[in-house]
């Protein structure tokens, strides 16, 4: 994934939306362009995890957002759309996009994109990345995992999508629950091929 085009980065209905945001966090700090859509079931959890009001309009998600982040978007990189809004940017292969994060990714989100349905905008999205062999990135938030759930992550990849489970690697050192998010946030950028330093590496 690169600057030139926006990553869209979806986060849908299932706890550990933390990463998505702090994903969203080093993006724009580091100056990508990102395409955010957010499930409404979310917006709940956002507010039980975080305690960060979601209303279901564009302008306020982006807003109470940036301001949870403590940043501001003068160079507007930060485009949000409603998982409503099946016209959006992301809903077309032409619109033209680097790639795609869904962090967290619920198993409904999962099994609904492995059987090609699109249903909404982050499906659709999703289905579109897959359709025009672009990279897409999902960080399934689940356990234990069901046989249903694992034949529905090997479908997809099978495929080429990337599967980033959110597990602590403890030979980073971890001492805090900060060190284990950064952690997850850094191996999603890495199966973006984002460089960064947010953990650390092995013989390090």
């Amino acid at each position: 994934m690169n600057k030139e085009k926006p990553i869209v980065l979806a986060i849908t209905a299932a706890s550990g939306i933390v990463y998505g945001i702090r994903t969203l966090e080093f993006l724009l700090k580091n100056e990508y362009k990102v395409d955010l859509i957010i499930s409404q079931h979310a917006y709940y959890i956002a507010k039980q995890e975080l305690d960060l009001d979601l209303p279901h309009n564009s302008e306020e998600i982006k807003r109470n957002i940036l301001s949870f982040i403590k940043l501001s978007d003068k160079q507007n990189h930060l485009k949000v759309w409603l998982n409503d809004e099946l016209w959006a940017g992301p809903s077309s292969g032409s619109y033209g996009v680097s790639g795609m994060i869904i962090a967290p990714a619920s198993m409904a989100s999962i099994a609904a994109i492995s059987s090609g349905l699109a249903e909404n905008l982050i499906t659709r999205a999703a289905d579109v990345i897959i359709k025009e062999n672009r990279e897409l990135i999902i960080v399934p938030r689940e356990t234990p995992f069901s046989s249903i759930h694992l034949e529905n992550m090997l479908k997809l990849s099978n495929i080429g999508v990337k599967i980033v489970p959110p597990i602590v690697g403890f030979y980073s050192q971890v001492k805090t629950l900060d060190d284990s998010i950064n952690f997850v946030v850094g191996k999603i950028l890495d199966a973006c091929n984002i460089s960064n330093n947010l953990y650390k590496r092995w013989n390090s």
